[in-house]
């Protein structure tokens, strides 16, 4: 049927926070999936249908992403969903799209240690960002001393677990890793910033690795500047921090500062050209791209593309069709979706300019995604294949499935 012929809409269900916390970051994930399927919907709609938004918002309120994500499966209806940021408010929802057995399209870098049949990880694993930034540390910049400054959750707490344990392996001491976390929204870094500074009182370099989340990075960095810090006393590497919070700082102070992830809005393609150029002609040319949004764009296609293979919205269909699926990185090269249910993508290091982007000084080929981190030995011998095995949580010594259902 013509799509104008469709009696129902196939549905997507957004499920980010426009307010609170981690508006500032979600707020533009929302409108990507909205401009996502204005698109496909001017390229003519999906399975000849047009489709849908369903905008919800669970407020930066964890235990509201379960409400809603219930939600959007039960009363809206919808096919498949595009949402969380932080990994409360994932693991809020794993329990009823697993119940529901519904699909969730997860766009933003996280700890690890978990594989759900539910969700298909477009971010970056541990190994495809805080692995490879720490490297950049300790073979470029010649960090000898770290600060893993995060924000009270699981996936800063998890994360730096993996850094410590990567760290001591690599010949750093204990006692030269500070870690440190501070709620949601925290504010006042003036104590902090003076302790990671005190840090390099015997002469050895040290460096930040950030998993400070939302607004809390405005305060931090302006502490930064306010203690005369630059980025050669004081290297910071982000893992949260894109073009999208820095749009809302003065970035002057920040020069040479880092970030970590799989795309920034600086890639030299053609690709990447014509989306920057389309969301800032839909946006306003003010407005930036950034990592979790090129997450969205890739699961987005690539959802498009099973559901045109499948020849169904049904979620076990979709599924089974997602495996291998690849499609263009904005970077450059091919995201391919892999039985685990993450993505090989290639990993960017850049630095923060003064207007605000990065200069990328780094950039690998595609890195396959691990669910289960290498540095952690409870984890080192599980593996994820949804696949072959059916398992998220395959133990490869015993060779049995741990189990079937996530850990929240």
């Amino acid at each position: 049927m013509a799509a104008a012929q469709c009696a129902d809409p196939i549905k997507v269900g957004v499920l980010h926070s426009l307010s609170g916390t981690m508006a500032i970051s979600e707020t533009t994930l929302k409108d990507t999936v909205e401009l996502l399927i204005e698109n496909q919907n001017a390229a003519g709609g999906l399975l000849g249908c047009q489709i849908e938004a369903v905008v919800v918002d669970p407020a930066s309120d964890w235990p509201l992403f379960a409400e809603k994500a219930r939600e959007l499966l039960t009363v809206s209806e919808v096919d498949v969903i595009f949402g969380s940021w932080t990994s409360v408010s994932r693991k809020s929802a794993l329990p009823v799209l697993e119940e529901l057995n519904g699909l969730m399209f997860y766009p933003v870098q996280y700890e690890g240690e978990e594989s759900s049949r539910n969700v298909f990880y477009t971010g970056a694993a541990p190994n495809q960002q805080a692995i490879p930034a720490t490297d950049y540390f300790l073979e470029e910049l010649g960090v000898e001393k770290f600060a893993l400054l995060g924000t009270d959750y699981v996936y800063p707490r998890t994360t730096n677990n993996i850094l410590e344990a990567y760290l001591i392996s690599k010949g750093i001491a204990p006692e030269d890793i500070f870690v440190n976390y501070t709620p949601f929204g925290h504010s006042d870094w003036a104590t902090i910033v003076a302790d990671v500074v005190a840090l390099g009182a015997d002469g050895k370099q040290v460096g930040v690795i950030s998993t400070i989340n939302g607004d809390a990075n405005i305060g931090f960095y302006k502490e930064l500047a306010a203690a005369g810090v630059s980025a050669d006393d004081l290297p910071v590497i982000a893992f949260s921090v894109g073009e999208e919070e820095l749009s809302g700082l003065d970035t002057s102070d920040l020069v040479g500062h880092l970030a970590a992830w799989n795309y920034f809005q600086s890639a030299e393609s053609e690709l990447n050209d014509a989306w920057v150029a389309a969301w800032k002609a839909k946006m306003g040319e003010d407005r930036v791209t950034n990592d979790p949004m090129e997450a969205h764009y890739i699961g987005f296609n690539m959802w498009v593309n099973a559901v045109t293979e499948a020849g169904t919205t049904d979620v076990d269909a979709v599924r089974a069709a997602m495996y291998g699926q690849e499609f263009p990185n904005l970077t450059g090269g091919t995201a391919v979706m892999l039985p685990n249910h993450h993505l090989a993508k290639p990993v960017l290091i850049g630095e923060i300019t003064a207007d605000g982007q990065f200069d990328i000084v780094s950039q690998t080929a595609e890195v396959p995604g691990d669910a289960w981190t290498d540095y952690l030995p409870e984890s080192a011998v599980l593996m994820s294949d949804w696949e072959t095995l059916g398992c998220g949580m395959y133990n490869t010594e015993t060779q049995t499935c741990v189990q079937l259902t996530s850990n929240y």
